[in-house]
């Protein structure tokens, strides 16, 4: 199945009914946190790795931003109650192909690197289904979702190095929200964040259903992206997966900045690029630091890789929610604008990766084959 640059499997990459919470009570994470010598947390945005004065926009892929001299492990436990069942996923493969059908001609195809989140999944009872005569760019998860996973990516985003943040800031909360505990603590925990519903059997009488609120998911939504290394608990990652229990160990690069983004309606819950670290170090940056931003060009292969993942992000992407980094100074804000700032954000993403291949830290402590770019839809 095939349209355009657009191939899906088992669930479209746009849909209504995946954007409610199948969420079931208890779901939480227990976040610890090792000691990171050299891994340094700035709470500064990271606009100046895009702006180059009030209104030229550059992706300075060689900025010593982007340098990877530290990497953080933190240990993180997802407490569920579900059973298990196949995890809804659904494969894009960007237009920009010259062979862009979905399927391999290939019978004996193997690339099992586009399955390095899969223990992410399997280890909270979601089994990920990847069809080895599928060669996807992008796979991405529209369920059972559970709130925990909201809790590890916000997690992960209050712990990287730098954010470029290109949406609004969120509305307070109504109620009192439990956040993380700041970065010197060696064990936190996040409570469960509230619930879409919540049915318990009860001896009163049942409200009319006139007087019954619908719950409403979360909004509006975000989307982060960023570089993560997957470990398990032990050395095995039979050990990673428990009852209603999911203990893994999520890798940050500080040169790899996070992207957060506005998420339309119907964004999948969680994402990931089939490209591992293992092949992004393969990649060759261009020499200087001022790319084509052409959205459909693939001259060379850091370019090709940059558009196709912009590709499907164009997808998830709300658009009018999109802010601008020089917006006060009153530069141009129209669509064009701003998809070519997210592809350059996103260039930052891709070129941190490439270049983390030149750290002693990251050879010495990630597992390059289970280290990629991962995407969580986030409140």
């Amino acid at each position: 199945m095939a349209t355009g640059g657009v191939a899906a499997i088992a669930a479209p990459v746009m849909g209504p009914v995946s954007d409610a919470v199948m969420s079931t009570v208890g779901d939480s994470i227990l976040v610890e946190m090792g000691l990171h010598t050299g891994f340094e947390l700035s709470a500064k945005a990271a606009d100046d790795l895009i702006l180059d004065g009030a209104l030229k926009r550059v992706v300075p892929i060689h900025s010593a931003r982007l340098e990877t001299t530290g990497v953080k492990t933190m240990t993180i436990t997802l407490k569920y109650k579900h059973t298990i069942e196949d995890a809804s996923l659904g494969f894009f493969r960007s237009s920009l192909h010259k062979d862009n059908s979905l399927f391999s001609a290939v019978k004996d195809y193997l690339s099992i690197e586009k399955g390095w989140f899969s223990p992410y999944l399997f280890a909270s009872g979601r089994r990920p289904v990847i069809p080895r005569s599928v060669k996807p760019d992008v796979v991405f998860c529209h369920g059972p979702f559970l709130s925990g996973d909201y809790s590890v990516g916000e997690a992960l985003l209050a712990e990287s190095a730098s954010v470029i943040t290109l949406c609004p800031a969120l509305p307070p909360p109504a109620s009192p929200v439990p956040t993380l505990a700041s970065a010197h603590h060696s064990f936190l925990s996040v409570t469960d964040l509230p619930k879409l519903s919540h049915f318990t059997r009860s001896r009163s009488p049942s409200p009319e259903p006139a007087l019954a609120p619908v719950p409403q998911p979360p909004a509006p939504r975000r989307i982060v992206v960023l570089v993560l290394g997957l470990k398990p608990h032990r050395k095995f990652w039979a050990t990673s997966s428990r009852p209603s229990e999911s203990v893994i160990q999520y890798q940050l690069l500080n040169g790899c900045p996070a992207v957060v983004l506005p998420a339309k309606l119907g964004a999948p819950l969680l994402a990931w690029d089939g490209l591992t670290l293992e092949e992004l170090w393969k990649v060759p940056l261009p020499q200087g630091d001022d790319l084509k931003r052409d959205l459909t060009f693939t001259g060379n292969q850091f370019e090709g890789i940059v558009n196709v993942l912009f590709e499907y992000i164009d997808l998830c992407v709300d658009w009018e929610r999109v802010v601008m980094l020089d917006e006060a100074s009153g530069g141009g804000q129209t669509e064009a604008d701003k998809k070519t700032l997210v592809r350059d954000a996103l260039a930052l993403v891709i070129a941190g990766a490439v270049r983390s291949g030149s750290s002693k830290e990251v050879k010495k402590e990630v597992d390059q084959s289970r280290c990629g770019i991962a995407m969580w839809r986030i409140p």
